[in-house]
């Protein structure tokens, strides 16, 4: 009985693919899907399609898909087939994602040639967390019919600039030169036209500082912006902090729900976010920008709150930091908008792959040094420019290290759970040891957060009200 029990729990490749893969004659062995598996034998398969019709795409995980290679190859400009006619498709064979089976489309297909280099290749079964090793002979086999070209551009040829903050403002300008007609004037913030800090922003700010900022001083400045304290009052009533009684005014919600601290940074948080407007392109598989960073605002607060009290940040710009981690995504689309639907069209064609790497390659920077660049020139606190600038670097050890340790370790817990977009990446001990957190502490933190997502959507959406 046992026996039946742990062989149904146990994922197998779907029955339409066993069955494809037999009557092809393609012999496969079943592996379970781990990080550590080599990239380079991974085949990453994309179905993208134009007017013409549909083209199914494969090339190793170690590439990044340039559409711009691909399209003077074809001739055709290509982009990824839309989600909802991507999942009919599976659907209809039962399949949870894509498998490398050219035969599985009658679309054609157009394979990257060097992944004929590798003894064995891995690709998606259809099923999540197994994969099916296929021995070249019969991978070649499979390909009979496909079209062999070289349109991938190896990952270690693009080196984002993760660790020199000192080069920032250089790149930032270059990729503004090379993306503007204008002629660039003396100063950064002159060239790249960001809108002044708004009023309330500015009052914030101040009171941020000020050891002597009370409750009556942070109620006076956001009753003086009618929409922020809106939204300050309906996030006190929200079921998400189940508060007893009626929330009749802004003094209410803070003295009595959210507290000074929690206040203070997410008014911050609303008035920064609505200094820039979401864009209105954006990846098709993306989390809603807003719901990502209160996911992760929340995610950080419980992670705070379960480090050794003796090593635990500021509370306030932890979750600040969380609501603001991907500010750099609206700036970009913000200040490069013809080339940021060039980003949305690559990011879809390139799920295996970190953000960092596609910004790099087609603009020369990356929303973490362009979103902490905007931080140091609004003068934003050092901590939340750190925390922007090092959130994907898991081994930052700097001053100010725990923010942007919190902000990555939240956003991998979140990408754990399909909540985000890009790849799963690891959570290193030596991560959890810093912040002085054990993993089944972080895992639980993350579990009591989505225990309230549908609480937490509802909250998300009060800050898409529109500009």
């Amino acid at each position: 009985m046992t026996e039946v029990a742990l062989d149904t729990a146990t994922p197998h490749a779907p029955s339409v693919i066993r069955l494809l893969l037999e009557k092809i004659g393609v012999a496969y062995r079943e592996v379970p899907e781990h990080l550590a598996l080599p990239a380079a034998s991974r085949v990453q398969a994309v179905l993208l399609d134009d007017e013409i019709g549909a083209l199914m795409v494969l090339f190793p995980q170690s590439q990044l898909l340039d559409l711009k290679r691909l399209e003077e190859l074809t001739g055709r400009t290509l982009t990824a087939v839309p989600l909802a006619r991507l999942k009919q498709m599976l659907d209809k064979h039962h399949l949870k994602t894509l498998p490398a089976i050219p035969a599985l489309t009658s679309s054609p297909c157009q394979y990257e040639k060097s992944l004929l280099d590798n003894e064995t290749v891995l690709i998606q079964s259809g099923e999540t967390g197994v994969l099916l090793e296929i021995g070249h002979t019969a991978f070649k086999k499979m390909l009979a019919k496909a079209s062999a070209s070289s349109f991938g551009l190896e990952v270690t040829s693009i080196r984002p600039n993760l660790d020199r903050p000192g080069d920032d403002s250089k790149e930032i300008t270059q990729a503004v030169q090379a993306f503007t007609a204008r002629r660039i004037q003396k100063r950064l913030e002159e060239t790249i036209e960001i809108p002044p800090l708004a009023d309330t922003a500015q009052k914030i700010i101040k009171l941020r500082v000020d050891p002597n900022a009370s409750t009556d001083d942070i109620t006076g400045v956001v009753e003086t912006d009618p929409a922020l304290a809106a939204q300050v009052v309906s996030w006190a009533a929200s079921p998400y902090y189940a508060s007893p009684g009626k929330i009749r005014s802004v003094e209410d919600a803070i003295v009595r729900v959210l507290g000074f601290d929690l206040v203070i940074n997410l008014a911050l948080g609303l008035a920064l976010g609505k200094t820039l407007s979401l864009p209105k392109d954006h990846p098709q598989q993306v989390t809603p920008y807003w719901q990502q960073s209160i996911y992760t605002a929340a995610v950080i607060e419980g992670l705070t709150r379960a480090m050794p009290r003796a090593e635990r940040p500021e509370a306030g710009l932890t979750y600040l930091a969380g609501l603001l981690h991907n500010f750099g995504y609206l700036l970009l689309a913000h200040v490069f908008p013809p080339h940021f639907s060039l980003i949305c069209r690559h990011l879809e064609v390139n799920p295996h792959l970190c953000h960092s790497y596609i910004e790099q390659h087609l603009l020369g920077i990356s929303r973490e040094q362009i979103g902490a660049w905007l931080m140091k020139l609004w003068d934003m606190p050092d901590e939340l420019s750190t925390a922007l600038r090092f959130q994907h670097d898991p081994s930052y050890d700097g001053e100010y290290a725990a923010y942007p340790n919190l902000v990555c370790l939240s956003v991998r817990l979140l990408r754990s759970r399909g909540i985000g977009s890009g790849p799963q990446d690891e959570i290193p001990d030596a991560l959890l040891d810093r912040l002085g957190l054990t993993r089944d502490k972080a895992e639980e933190v993350v579990n009591k957060v989505l225990e309230a997502e549908a609480l937490l959507r509802e909250l998300a959406l009060q800050f898409q009200s529109p500009h």
